[in-house]
């Protein structure tokens, strides 16, 4: 038995795998997710346009599989030529935002996560059945009301010491297979975004406990001759995440104890080279969001998002080696691109999607406008989130 697995949590490693097929408790006091709508959910023709696909596989961020697509792939299809046919409505967008969106008729399966009587997340009740074991630091109650819910053991007082015997709980159940990818990287568990924070959670577990999440998305532009670029990265193969996806040019999670602000700043030097001298230039423009149920996980991922526009002489260079090349592409091309194929990185989509509605690609007389621009926040995006971020974090010109 792994030495983290103490006697103090009488963890039981048959137990912990067992609980994949636990049995199901009934009911939950979930809220509604907001319902995913579309002006095209009625079946369409198809069209003449080749599917491309970078693989099933990385659709959903495994690894096992990378995608076999180059740059030259990349332009190809991104040209007009590619489709002359290319029918002008938003339906390859529908598409892309509703694949970060999926689930909405599973959230009767899980659980709320209760702190200080605040809910803080939402636990898959077979995935809490791994947690049963762990009675000194996690309940499981059940209430014939509400269906139950899962809280924290009333002996951790403080934010640290919660993170401490979570973060053992959490090391027992990567060594068990039952939390893969640990990144060793620390989010904030709070109830909203600028709340007091209960605990921090490594990021790996993050949508196993269904934490809300944070992120910043910056969009890199160049504009030359009367026509805006948009500089895309094509992550390397070695990520454990959506290896050889198209990605932004600079983004990334928001860690504990760190200002919006200021984490785009070293994830611009650290992604692509970017000095502080053009990236303090970024200016927040909003946020984005999507809830995403796929087996025990449930991402509920806020991303706060930034345009930077750079000088034509700017290229970039990436440092930390998670970047394996980087190509400036006419925005009108890149839109093609997210129309049709699944090159990027899923949330990626969302984040230039929102780009093209500001910088004016997509307009009002486009069929399910309103709609598209209403789906960009399907997740749990309040206003209140968007006006602290400007306010306190933002990088504001």
């Amino acid at each position: 038995m792994a030495s983290c697995c103490t006697a103090k949590f009488r963890f039981s490693i048959s137990s912990c795998r067992a609980a994949r097929s636990s049995r199901q408790i009934p009911g939950s006091l979930i809220p509604s997710f907001p319902l995913f709508h579309s002006p095209f959910a009625r079946p369409m023709k198809p069209t003449n346009l080749r599917s491309v696909s970078a693989s099933a596989a990385v659709s959903s961020g495994a690894a096992s599989t990378n995608p076999t697509f180059s740059w030259d792939d990349v332009v190809r299809v991104s040209q007009p030529e590619f489709n002359p046919n290319d029918s002008s409505n938003l339906r390859g967008f529908f598409d892309k935002i509703k694949a970060c969106n999926r689930g909405a008729e599973l959230q009767s399966e899980f659980l709320p996560f209760v702190v200080e009587d605040q809910i803080v997340g939402y636990i898959h009740k077979g995935f809490a059945e791994n947690l049963r074991s762990f009675e000194d630091v996690f309940i499981l109650s059940k209430d014939n009301c509400d269906g139950g819910k899962v809280m924290l053991h009333q002996s951790l007082k403080s934010a640290d010491d919660r993170t401490r015997a979570v973060r053992e709980v959490i090391k027992c159940l990567a060594e068990n297979e039952l939390i893969p990818g640990i990144r060793n990287e620390l989010f904030p568990v709070t109830s909203s975004y600028g709340a007091p924070v209960f605990f921090s959670l490594e990021r790996a577990a993050v949508p196993y406990f269904g934490i809300k999440a944070y992120g910043v998305h910056m969009n890199g532009y160049v504009e030359k001759d009367k026509q805006k670029f948009l500089w895309l990265g094509k992550r390397s193969l070695v990520k454990s995440t959506f290896p050889g996806m198209l990605d932004h040019l600079v983004a990334g999670g928001l860690p504990h104890g760190i200002a919006c602000g200021e984490n785009l700043i070293k994830e611009c030097e650290e992604e692509a080279g970017i000095p502080r001298t053009l990236s303090s230039r970024a200016i927040s423009v909003g946020a984005v969001s999507y809830s995403d149920i796929d087996g025990h996980r449930f991402k509920r991922d806020v991303l706060f998002t930034y345009d930077l526009k750079l000088p034509e002489s700017f290229v970039p260079n990436n440092q930390d080696g998670e970047v394996e090349s980087f190509k400036l592409i006419p925005v009108k091309h890149v839109a093609n691109i997210i129309k049709r194929t699944d090159f990027f990185k899923t949330n990626c989509n969302i984040v230039i999607i929102d780009f093209l509605f500001r910088h004016g690609y997509i307009t009002p007389e486009c069929f399910g406008y309103l709609d598209l621009l209403q789906s960009l926040k399907s997740g749990d995006c309040s206003f209140l989130d968007i006006v602290c971020d400007r306010l306190k974090h933002g990088l504001e010109n």
